[in-house]
């Protein structure tokens, strides 16, 4: 008995920990500033019918 309720607090703590985890990732990625959508190099375009 005193074997299976370690491995479910392990169980337990192993999955807070994921979660734990995963909420970081999640507030680490928002945290970061959008990057502006500019593209690196643009071409002209011509007038239709010149």
């Amino acid at each position: 008995m005193r074997r299976l309720f370690a491995a479910a607090v392990t169980a337990a703590l192993a999955a807070a920990l994921a979660v734990g985890a995963a909420l970081g990732i999640v507030a680490l990625l928002n945290a970061t500033p959008d990057q502006p959508n500019v593209p690196l190099i643009s071409y002209d375009t011509a007038q239709p019918g010149r």
